[in-house]
């Protein structure tokens, strides 16, 4: 009976292990901080830190857009937040948008940015209520990072110079 149990904690032990090796090899971190940051995630208690949030949303505000970049990476460095990377979708749009081209590169990782963050949504559609932005919603923001990385013939309409950044 001993041996019974002793094999059979020797198996969940074994298994619980070489789940462990997966997720790593999976996660792929780089230092002990990211392996606990992506076991918060794993167990739900994934949090952004708020102060780097609202840090970054200054220098936003004051369209420093890189900086804001790098303030809510080290806010969500798990990128497991929506409102986040609405955000650094949005400091990307903000900053490769242009009267006459846009900065392609810019607005391709902006996709990147908001495809993850319409993919971290819970219920419903991702909306952010911000009086300083021109776009809400991650539908909105995609579509202009979309339209902006495409090439038309309207790329060379001379009214384009008139119109906004949202």
């Amino acid at each position: 009976m001993q041996s019974k149990i002793i094999q059979l904690a020797g198996l969940v032990i074994t298994i619980a292990y070489a789940a462990f090796i997966v997720w790593i090899y999976a996660t792929e971190p780089r230092t002990f901080k990211e392996v606990a940051t992506g076991a918060e995630v794993a167990a739900g208690t994934y949090q952004i830190n708020q102060e780097n949030f609202n840090s970054a949303l200054e220098l936003f505000r004051r369209e420093q857009f890189r900086a804001a970049r790098d303030e809510w990476q080290r806010a969500d460095p798990a990128q497991g937040d929506a409102r986040t990377q609405f955000y650094i979708a949005y400091s990307y749009y903000r900053e490769g948008w242009g009267r006459v081209y846009h900065d392609q590169e810019l607005f391709k990782q902006g996709v990147e940015a908001i495809n993850r963050a319409i993919t971290l949504q819970s219920a419903g559609p991702l909306t952010v209520a911000d009086s300083n932005l021109g776009m809400h919603t991650a539908a909105e923001l995609k579509t202009e990072l979309e339209q902006g990385t495409e090439r038309t013939w309207s790329d060379v309409n001379p009214l384009k110079v008139l119109r906004t950044r949202k």
